[in-house]
């Protein structure tokens, strides 16, 4: 095999595990945001009243074990989907329930 057919092929693989990669971190978040708004769903937090704690989605310092998405897909819900009361309680917004 060529110099440049082996440079070609790394590069290639190179952009494939990227594109893996990106795909898979993608489908966590997705799970992780589908998980939360199931559980805020379950609880019916569906105004301020109602709102509840979530306590899975504290960041930490220190983290063994696998990597948590939730903190960041709530973060990323924050935005879209969930209102958060100060610092605390989270419940769903209108039209989301």
């Amino acid at each position: 095999m060529s110099e440049t057919m082996k440079i070609v092929l790394m590069v290639l693989i190179t952009i494939g595990a990227f594109i893996l990669t990106s795909a898979v971190a993608g489908w966590k978040m997705k799970r992780a945001c589908d998980f939360i708004l199931g559980d805020l769903k379950e609880q019916k937090a569906f105004d301020p009243a109602s709102a509840v704690e979530l306590p899975y989605c504290k960041t930490s310092m220190f983290r063994i074990g696998m990597r948590d998405y939730r903190p960041r897909a709530l973060s990323a819900l924050v935005k879209h989907d969930v209102s958060a009361c100060r610092r605390g309680p989270i419940y769903l917004r209108e039209g989301h329930n």
